[in-house]
């Protein structure tokens, strides 16, 4: 099994000067089989430049996983090339709409209606189909096994613990570490934390020894001081989760809109220096990363 970066950018697409080295595309993730079936997590911007080499190689058969609706996940779909050309077949899976209680279908069907896009969705010549999937719900995609694990996140977010040809990888959409409501000295701290702590024993059984943890990793610890609850994570969440799940290889990704090349840069540099005594391979994610699992 291997995977590519195609989009590491979080909340906004950031094109320019200051992210050639990193990417300013937002999230999208092309995953490969050893027999060579295409599974793509998240539609981020990044989906456009990977459907380019997917024209070059059609017929296609890709599987596009949907951790959660926000804009910066999906908003790379209407760009998909392949879904105006007969012949490919496309399948869309992600959760139920909270609100509406609509499925994975509504993303497309909103997108694309003509108040926001100029194309309808009745018009793409592909065959698109779409799956609605279920928390703990195993499933298959040829010889994948695929189980979406809900993540904590301002919407319904879905990470994907992916098992392959003997390799696995989770990926976390995007994910904020639960935090406690209340101070240490009120009477329900200690029985609101025993529920955080058995949330993050659960995840950490799940993706347990994974070849490949992929992470909402936003924040600085002192970013995160002003932004806590917006529903992302920081690196010292990301390499505590890893230490703890005994993952081998740590992806940090989902970069802050604001971060130039340079502080990312830096950043690294200093995990490095600072976890040197960590079990697990670090790196931050940058588009056209390649990695053989």
């Amino acid at each position: 099994m291997k995977f590519k970066f195609w989009g590491v950018r979080g909340s906004i697409p950031t094109p320019g000067p200051d992210t050639i080295k990193y990417g300013g595309n937002t999230t999208c993730i092309e995953v490969r089989t050893d027999d060579n079936e295409l599974i793509i997590l998240d539609a981020g911007s990044g989906l456009f430049q990977l459907s380019q080499t997917l024209l070059q190689q059609m017929p296609i058969n890709a599987h596009i996983l949907i951790s959660h609706t926000h804009w910066d996940h999906i908003h790379g779909l209407p760009f998909c090339m392949p879904v105006y050309l007969q012949g490919n077949k496309i399948t869309i899976y992600g959760g139920q709409d909270s609100h509406t209680r609509e499925g994975i279908e509504r993303t497309l069907k909103i997108q694309m209606q003509p108040s926001f896009f100029p194309i309808a969705e009745s018009e793409l010549k592909a065959d698109v189909s779409y799956r609605t999937v279920t928390t703990g719900e195993i499933f298959n995609i040829a010889n994948a096994t695929i189980m979406p694990v809900l993540m904590n996140h301002p919407v319904i977010n879905f990470g994907y613990l992916i098992h392959c040809d003997g390799k696995s990888l989770f990926f976390t959409g995007d994910y904020e570490p639960q935090l406690n409501i209340y101070a240490p000295e009120d009477k329900e701290y200690l029985k609101y934390q025993q529920k955080i702590d058995k949330c993050i024993e659960s995840l950490v059984n799940v993706i347990q020894g994974v070849d490949a943890l992929i992470i909402d990793s936003s924040f600085t610890d002192q970013e995160y001081l002003s932004k806590q609850n917006w529903g992302h994570g920081t690196y010292s969440a990301a390499i505590t989760l890893a230490k703890k799940a005994r993952v081998k290889k740590l992806f940090f990704t989902h970069h802050e809109p604001t971060r130039t090349d340079a502080e990312l840069d830096l950043i690294y540099a200093e995990l490095l220096a600072n976890h040197q005594d960590i079990a697990c391979e670090l790196f931050i994610a940058h588009e056209g990363m390649e990695v053989t699992l």
